[in-house]
């Protein structure tokens, strides 16, 4: 294990320091950009997801409501009620898939947690390494 060096002159200290700084901002910035770039992704995924999903599910429903308003028509229902009934129950799921699409795109899902987590355990041992740099001695973790 490594002891922290206790008669380094603060000049050495404060170079040392500006070069893990430098080093871990650089290292912060590239894990955020990749971070970013996978939540992008996602965006784009869901984004596509929803485009198709709604180009093909378009023929198919109206092709679909027309079979049901006609089926129930033909079990006795008026056609003015069967169609209500249809379209009601059309409009319900369409909100709730609406809904889900939506949740998807939240800002929150957006934040890039595993950075901020990621900078937070650094300042906290950065914070560390000069609390045992400053005559501390004790291991280097």
């Amino acid at each position: 294990m490594a002891y922290v060096e206790t008669n380094r002159p603060i000049s050495a200290i404060f170079f040392d320091l500006v070069n893990q700084i430098t080093a871990l901002v650089r290292k912060e910035g590239q894990l955020a950009r990749a971070e970013m770039s996978e939540k992008i992704g996602e965006i784009g995924v869901a984004l596509c997801l929803l485009v198709g999903g709604a180009v093909l599910l378009i023929p198919a429903l109206v092709i679909l409501l027309q079979a049901a308003v006609a089926g129930l028509t033909a079990a006795g229902i008026a056609a003015g009620w069967a169609g209500l009934i249809v379209g009601g129950v059309a409009l319900l799921i369409g909100v709730a898939l609406l809904a889900v699409g939506v949740s998807r795109l939240k800002a929150r899902r957006l934040v890039p947690i595993k950075t901020i987590e990621r900078l937070q355990h650094d300042a906290a041992v950065a914070t560390q390494r000069m609390w045992n740099d400053n005559g501390n001695p004790e291991r280097a973790a």
